[in-house]
């Protein structure tokens, strides 16, 4: 809720602070005092257009603040976080914007410069503004089929979380046909280099590495001589000359004489050595032996060197064609299967799509007429309820009428169902399209509430509507703006109540002239007008209760504040609103 507002040097405020209260909270105080501007204030909170003719006259900016009481799931600490703003300790959320002389705005979340637009982001989570020249929510088409599913409840929610998957899967389903249809001769070139490829590769039928195989294979037939000249030196070099020569002693046979001449000592330290020399002598033989089967198998073989140069060749096409190395190739092969899969643009596999594609718009068409039937069955109650609020406001001779009819669509559209053998757009949220409707009097036509309805008629007509729709309505602080314009008496009463009740569910804030509508809130703000030595004049905001509230009421009934006539009848007041308060 919007616990605190501060104005400064917006239009006759100078500075003002107003605490509001969780229920219901009314700003009263005289013509030309400037209680419109707490509802400019918070249109300007909104992210509403910034106007310099309403800064203060001799200020250089105005500047408005609010502080808003949240919880850490909430839509509006989710609008913050997702601008990088964050909430104050306590929890609250604190928004600024200002509008210079000149007419230069910006704006503050959270301690975080922020655009206009999160500002209404936030707004359309914590606030919403009805007054008689407002661009109204519940005047868009959307939040009035929001509207009327909240007044269906759970009624509607279930088959339109089944319409909306349905939907989706359906759509997929389309988009698929569509684009297989469209790019089907580009889809089958691209399918016919991919099979081309992957035939090349089955072909070649190369294995993981074996491109890095190769060249090893090819470096040793291709120096064999070379090779076979470094094993065998190193061969005589560990087992000796195999011709009788004194002179070609090898190293296993110098380490064995070494090893024998230290066993035949008996000193320990020489012998710990000879046992090392035998452990020499092992690892000398193993290697003579390696290098004997190395030369066994170093044969000269020009025709296993040509096959491997051969292979190397056809391998390499494919490298140059798909990847660096074989491997790459692999893997660019089996890409190519999975895209080959998803590229099936036969007619068989386009007849499939298209029998998914109505067999789907067939079951979401049947979802969308169940939705439907929810929905006029809903809409008729609704109408009768907020019909009957509006009989208490002074509008009795009003009906009220919520019309859901298809919204039209076009024969083989992108999102178009037929319903009843006619083409309906089928939307994320149903085909239906909500109206409210007003009909001021009986043989009147039945019009958009816009239209329908005076400024004050419209207003009155919101508060029938946040009255029945109090129990679902997700925006926890509703503003009025003059809702009680043109009425009196009863009706007056009547406004009050329902305000009253209202700020049980929610957290009200009603700017109004009458007192039978002051007398039933739970804060009292006053709008007090004086005027400076300079001639400015200046208005201030303070909260009453008691006999001051005694005092402003007897000030709206009478126009003035110390007659005993006046003052009785606010104690009146007083007494019924209280009585009818402490009833609900």
């Amino acid at each position: 809720m919007l616990a605190e507002m501060h104005i400064q040097g917006l239009g006759v405020i100078d500075s003002a602070t107003l605490e509001l209260h969780s229920g219901l909270t009314v700003v009263t105080g005289e013509t030309g005092a400037g209680k419109t501007m707490v509802v400019t204030g918070l249109h300007l909170l909104s992210g509403g257009r910034a106007d310099s003719s309403r800064v203060r006259s001799g200020a250089q900016r105005a500047v408005v603040e609010g502080r808003f009481v949240t919880t850490a799931d909430s839509g509006a600490v989710e609008v913050a976080g997702e601008a990088g703003a964050e909430p104050d300790d306590d929890g609250s959320l604190i928004a600024v914007r200002s509008v210079s002389s000149q007419g230069r705005s910006r704006a503050h979340l959270g301690g975080r410069s922020v655009p206009n637009t999160v500002l209404a982001e936030l707004a359309d989570q914590v606030l919403a503004v009805h007054g008689q020249n407002d661009q109204l929510r519940l005047l868009r088409a959307d939040e009035q089929r929001a509207a009327l599913d909240r007044f269906a409840g759970e009624a509607v929610e279930q088959p339109l979380a089944e319409y909306r998957r349905l939907r989706r899967e359906w759509l997929e389903v389309v988009r698929e046909l569509s684009d297989r249809s469209q790019r089907s001769r580009e889809l089958e070139r691209e399918a016919d280099l991919l099979r081309h490829g992957l035939s090349e590769i089955e072909t070649a039928d190369p294995a993981p590495g074996e491109d890095a195989e190769l060249v090893e294979q090819a470096r040793r037939l291709s120096d064999i001589d070379q090779l076979r000249e470094l094993a065998t030196g190193a061969h005589t070099a560990i087992s000796g000359s195999e011709a009788e020569d004194p002179d070609g002693a090898g190293a296993t046979s110098l380490v064995g004489q070494a090893r024998r001449l230290l066993d035949s000592s008996e000193d320990p330290k020489l012998r710990e050595i000879g046992e090392r020399l035998a452990e020499a002598a092992a690892v000398l033989s193993d290697a003579g032996t390696e290098l004997s089967g190395y030369l066994e198998e170093l044969q000269a073989d020009p025709a296993e060197l040509e096959r491997v140069l051969a292979r190397q060749a056809q391998l390499k096409q494919l490298t140059k064609k798909y990847a660096e190395d074989i491997d790459g190739v692999l893997e660019w092969a089996e890409r190519a299967r999975e895209t080959l899969r998803g590229m099936d643009t036969s007619e068989e596999a386009l007849a499939e799509l298209a029998a998914r594609r109505d067999s789907l718009a067939a079951e979401l068409t049947e979802h969308a007429r169940e939705l439907s039937r929810i929905r006029t069955e809903a809409a008729g109650r609704l109408a009768v309820a907020v019909t009957e609020e509006l009989t208490g406001l002074a509008m009795a001779q009003a009906e009220f009428e919520v019309s859901v009819s298809p919204r039209h669509g076009t024969a083989g559209g992108h999102e178009s169902v037929l319903l009843d053998g006619k083409p309906v757009h089928a939307g994320p949220d149903g085909v239906d399209e909500v109206e409210m409707r007003l009909r001021a009097h009986q043989g009147a036509p039945a019009l958009p509430i816009q239209k329908g309805a005076s400024g004050g008629e419209l207003s009155r007509v919101m508060l029938g509507l946040e009255v029945v729709l109090a129990d679902s309505d997700t925006v926890p602080t509703l503003v009025f703006d003059e809702v009680d314009a043109g009425v009196g008496g009863r009706a007056a009463v009547e406004i009050g109540r329902r305000l009253a009740r209202l700020g049980r569910s929610h957290q009200v804030v009603v700017v109004t002239h009458l007192p039978q509508v002051a007398a039933y809130a739970d804060r009292h703000l006053v709008v007090d007008k004086a005027t400076e030595t300079a001639g400015l004049t200046h208005s201030d905001v303070r909260t009453v209760s008691d006999e001051q509230r005694v005092t402003e009421l007897a000030r709206m009934l009478a126009g003035l504040d110390s007659t005993e006539t006046g003052r009785a009848h606010a104690e009146e007041l007083l007494e019924v609103a209280d009585r009818y308060k402490a009833d609900f």
